[in-house]
């Protein structure tokens, strides 16, 4: 099997290869991708700087031309891509060339950019002078991303900080490094100098740590855990660097009794299940009034049955796998958190099997439950979601705003007294009305706030 290697300085280095292996079939080796250590980090490190006085000052149509040029190239390989992406993640096949599509739109998106660079020219309150603003690339950016979305998180980092001058050191996470070698491939392809993007895969306690120690990281940006992301955060301190953390989230979806029921439902099946629930805007928490709980429990039941958990390739699957093993552990175990906390399992909660190995569990709901219990409390990262009995909407309310984190929330709700009160009163980065909380449009801000973001919005 072919080696995937790294690339740093402009060249194709390493060895170790580690196996990259298909969730939704686990006889199935997606390939093989070479696993840096913490020396072939710090060499990345030199060569990002070594190339950021020359890229910082690079003609703006060389850096879109670069830009578009990838941008090009992955929408006109989104089935291949997406099929690579699905293999190694688990994400179905559209929801996968959907997301491959989205990292096309963000480099193309951000070529576009790269065209507008302006700055400002005010009078000064002294006499005779002239006073000019501009934004200037920062230097090394660190970038580490995630494996729930191994595609569009890192173009979402990427293509700004190229963009805008910057040269990067890219660690995707150990689980997807297929579509971040992807990525790397297409934009040294499309003339990036040698030094400006280093891919280096592997652990991260070797290379991500040889990231947060290095002093000639000018910039970090994160996207993972909340214990991560306080480690990234205390060693960017210590360095004096700028740095961007995006974390977890227990995000709520709030059902009121005007509800249009269609509606809602759609919404909080699509929040909470879709992408097998591994993404931190999943709606786990379904707050719901009284006046129609019952409705809406009975009717979110019967959409559930009609969800097919399966193979990621396979045509008319809902739900693809969970990610790998210990994933499914973490998921199963809080499944039988909520059984020992009291809450009611309603539907779902079971491993199943299927043609081929695989991480398979069936959509899980849990109801009567309540926001002090620890599945309404903690990430769980998979399709697991409580419903949450409340009186009315001020209660509602309360119940979504309690919870240490604050990145995504949404309304049911064909009230436009409690729509804008929701938007205005929510204590999280981004509301949803009559939508899901999961997905942002490319071109906008995106954050929390709490626990689930710190430093600039992607």
């Amino acid at each position: 099997m072919t080696l995937h290697h790294n690339l740093i300085a402009g060249e194709w280095v390493g060895s170790n290869g580690v196996e990259n292996i298909n969730p939704s079939n686990t006889k199935e080796v997606v390939g093989l991708y070479a696993s840096a250590s913490a020396d072939d980090a710090k060499t990345a490190i030199a060569a990002a700087k070594a190339a950021f006085p020359a890229w910082s000052r690079s003609g703006i149509l060389e850096r879109h031309a670069i830009l578009k040029k990838t941008a090009d190239e992955i929408l006109a390989r989104k089935e291949e891509l997406g099929n690579l992406l699905a293999r190694e993640e688990g994400k179905t096949l559209p929801e996968a060339i959907g997301e491959t599509i989205r990292a096309a739109q963000i480099f193309d998106f951000f070529a576009g950019e790269a065209l507008r660079l302006a700055g400002e020219t005010l009078p000064s309150v002294r006499p005779n002078i002239g006073v000019e603003i501009t934004r200037e690339p920062i230097g090394v950016i660190g970038i580490i991303t995630p494996w729930n979305f191994p595609i569009a998180i890192p173009a979402w980092k990427i293509a700004p900080a190229l963009c805008y001058g910057n040269t990067i050191i890219f660690k995707p996470a150990e689980l997807v490094p297929g579509c971040s070698w992807a990525i790397a491939d297409i934009l040294h392809r499309a003339g990036l100098p040698k030094g400006v993007l280093n891919l280096v895969m592997g652990k991260g306690s070797v290379v991500g740590q040889a990231m947060l120690d290095s002093p000639d990281l000018a910039g970090i940006t994160f996207t993972g855990s909340t214990g991560t992301g306080k480690r990234v955060a205390a060693a960017s301190i210590e360095h004096n660097r700028k740095f961007q953390l995006e974390m977890g989230g227990k995000n709520p979806m709030v059902v009121l009794d005007d509800a249009d029921l269609t509606v809602a439902v759609e919404a909080a099946a699509n929040s909470g299940f879709f992408s097998t629930g591994q993404r931190c805007t999943a709606s786990s928490r379904l707050i719901v009034t009284e006046g129609i709980h019952d409705r809406f429990v009975a009717a979110l039941t019967e959409k559930l049955k009609t969800l097919v958990v399966d193979d990621a390739l396979k045509a008319g699957t809902h739900i693809g796998p969970v990610v790998d093993e210990r994933q499914l552990a973490t998921d199963t175990d809080y499944i039988a958190i909520g059984k020992q906390e009291g809450a009611k399992l309603a539907f779902g909660g079971e491993t199943i099997k299927r043609d081929n190995p695989g991480f398979y569990l069936q959509p899980t709901l849990f109801t009567e439950a309540t926001n002090q219990m620890r599945i309404s409390r903690e990430e769980i990262f998979g399709p697991v979601a409580s419903v949450i009995r409340v009186k009315d909407y001020e209660e509602a309310l309360s119940v979504a705003n309690d919870t240490p984190f604050g990145l995504s929330a949404g309304i049911a709700t064909t009230s436009l007294k409690h729509a804008t009160h929701f938007k205005r009163n929510s204590e999280a980065g981004m509301v949803m009305v009559n939508l899901p909380t999961a997905g942002v449009d490319f071109h906008v801000p995106f954050g929390g706030r709490k626990a689930s973001s710190f430093g600039s919005r992607e």
